[in-house]
């Protein structure tokens, strides 16, 4: 599988990192050249550094043969954005979006974008953690 990663902050440099070791091809871009540091020493992906809503950069991060498109930068509105490029534009199949304001979430799910909270998701572990104590 062709994955493009946009955000190589914890989430994403992890993401990259077991992605490569499985096999998959796998670019990841970011604005900051320093966040590629979190990758591990034998990386075998792609490494870009650039704005992942510019649609050059997107296009060199290989986005036109994707199968996939991950957005995890810290900020909802740029993946959200970019998302919807990935999506609408360039027609990738399979697009996940970090957002961290469930409200807004929920919006953007009902325009039909595949989203995920770390704050539903931690919350939620924490409540089933708590319901079936081991």
């Amino acid at each position: 599988m062709r994955v493009v990663i946009m955000g190589c902050g914890r989430v994403g440099s992890t993401l990259a990192a077991n992605l490569d070791q499985g096999g998959h091809e796998v670019t990841i871009v970011d604005l900051d050249s320093s966040q590629f540091r979190r990758l591990p020493a034998g990386f075998g992906g792609r490494s870009l550094v650039g704005n992942g809503i510019d649609q050059d950069v997107l296009r060199r991060a290989g986005i036109e043969e994707a199968d996939a498109f991950v957005a995890v930068t810290q900020g909802d509105n740029h993946n959200v954005l970019a998302s919807q490029i990935a999506k609408h534009v360039f027609s990738v199949h399979n697009v996940i979006c970090r957002m961290y304001d469930l409200v807004r979430e929920e919006f953007y799910q009902d325009l039909g974008l595949t989203t995920i909270s770390p704050t539903k998701v931690i919350s939620g572990m924490i409540g089933d953690m708590l319901h079936h104590p081991e």
